[in-house]
């Protein structure tokens, strides 16, 4: 498998993004998978803010959540059935706004799709939108898929045998993050300007419609239910205006 991050200029709001991937990715192949940042995402579709005060950042990130709960470090959210912090909502790179994170991430994933294979005339590609995220009990950031298309990002081994011949009863393999944090790897977290990445040979099974709700685990089955359960975040809250 080969992963290549791509040096760009700066992306302006609202700018073309299938456009602007075609001006800095000469080829992209059949088999092919293209992850872009979420920043990116939240440019192309407008949707960033002033930063006036952290009161406003603060009542930006409990209605954008479906729940939200306050730690010494940031707000711990769920939204779109992920957990993350401040539900998205990022100042870094950002030139002084807030950017928030469309409302349907999979519905602008698969539009990309449709765009770049119309521009580079293929019909076997995937693309990840990635994003950050902090696994418990562990220092420092991670790529994450926040969304994807054009691939099953679940590989399901239950009922194959290990190398001992033991059947596998629970192992669902999370290819989608897997490969976004081997992207988000090379395109790096500050300044490198890298928010475009192409992987070649990812062991992935490519299809015209990707299913969401493959990756989205039930929160009652889940095995960190005990703490979400423990910190609150299991319980409907009313949204805030």
């Amino acid at each position: 498998m080969q992963v290549t991050a791509y040096h760009t200029s700066v992306f302006k709001e609202k700018e073309d993004l299938p456009l602007f991937i075609y001006r800095h990715i000469a080829q992209l192949e059949e088999g092919d998978i293209l992850v872009v940042s979420s920043k990116l995402v939240c440019l192309w579709k407008g949707l960033s803010v002033p930063y006036l005060s952290k009161r406003q950042k603060q009542r930006l990130i409990q209605s954008q959540s479906e729940q939200a709960l306050k730690t010494k470090l940031a707000w711990l959210t769920i939204k779109a059935s992920m957990v993350m912090t401040n539900a998205g909502i990022d100042e870094s790179n950002a030139d002084g706004k807030l950017l928030l994170l469309p409302p349907d991430l999979y519905a602008c994933a698969a539009e990309l799709r449709r765009a770049l294979c119309k521009k580079y005339g293929i019909k076997k590609l995937g693309v990840i939108i990635t994003d950050s995220m902090i696994l418990p009990l562990r220092a420092g950031v991670i790529g994450a898929a926040a969304a994807y298309a054009g691939f099953c990002g679940v590989r399901d081994e239950r009922g194959k045998k290990d190398i001992f011949g033991k059947k596998l009863e629970t192992t669902l393999v999370n290819l989608a993050d897997a490969l976004a944090a081997a992207a988000a790897l090379n395109m790096g977290e500050r300044n490198e300007q890298k928010p475009l990445c192409r992987i070649s040979g990812a062991p992935v099974r490519f299809v015209s419609k990707t299913n969401p709700a493959e990756i989205m685990y039930p929160p009652e089955q889940d095995l960190y239910a005990p703490l979400f359960k423990a910190a609150g975040l299991t319980k409907k809250r009313k949204k805030h205006d």
